[in-house]
């Protein structure tokens, strides 16, 4: 059984385009997904990249133009374009303290709240909204305060361990039993062909 390492950040929109498929793409083949949000722009400060703000305004009026064209052909709606970069710690915390309950929709929650973000333009750190997406996804809507000290560990961790495993953006997904590595969700279709190869 393959195992995949899913890096991501909730706030990015390609997180919120990879939708449901990666969970789709693993129950097809059986394979095990651990998820490691991360902040993404100690990231991009980690490797190289380059955060937002600080991109040249055609990167990132090319950026405003392929976001579009890919929320109309997943079918994802994304009318708040350029609300901006939200605190991102508490629903990862709280995505990280619901994997260790375990008994919910893990990957349901990812993308309500990823969803929240870009669909709705709301808040993604206001406790409520965490709140009601963990309940929606069969968790303890508790976690989203008694998760804050375990979370803030592994969040931190995550990042680390994504430096040293050679991620760079989000969503990255490693399939940690070859170290086959496939960043962004246009690349999800590679991870599909791949896994389907291991089996």
């Amino acid at each position: 059984m393959s195992h995949i390492d899913y890096y991501f950040s909730v706030f990015s929109p390609y997180t919120y385009f990879a939708g449901l498929r990666l969970e789709e793409i693993a129950t097809r083949h059986g394979a095990q997904v651990t998820y490691r949000p991360l902040d993404l722009m100690a990231l991009f400060d980690r490797t190289g990249g380059t955060r937002p703000a600080d991109r040249h305004p055609s990167r990132m009026q090319y950026r405003n133009q392929e976001v579009t064209r890919w929320s109309q052909k997943l079918g994802l709606p994304m009318p708040n374009i350029s609300v901006p970069v939200p605190n991102a710690a508490p629903a990862s915390y709280a995505i990280i303290a619901a994997q260790k309950a375990g008994g919910g929709d893990l990957g349901g929650l990812v993308h309500a709240i990823a969803r929240a973000r870009w669909a709705e333009g709301r808040d993604i750190a206001e406790e409520g909204l965490i709140r009601a997406a963990l309940e929606a996804n069969g968790f303890d809507g508790n976690l989203v305060t008694t998760g804050l000290f375990d979370g803030a560990i592994a969040y931190e961790k995550n990042l680390e361990d994504a430096v040293a495993a050679g991620v760079f953006g989000s969503p990255f997904y490693i399939v940690t039993d070859t170290d086959q590595r496939f960043f962004g969700q246009d690349r999800l279709a590679f991870l599909d062909s791949y896994l389907g190869t291991c089996a």
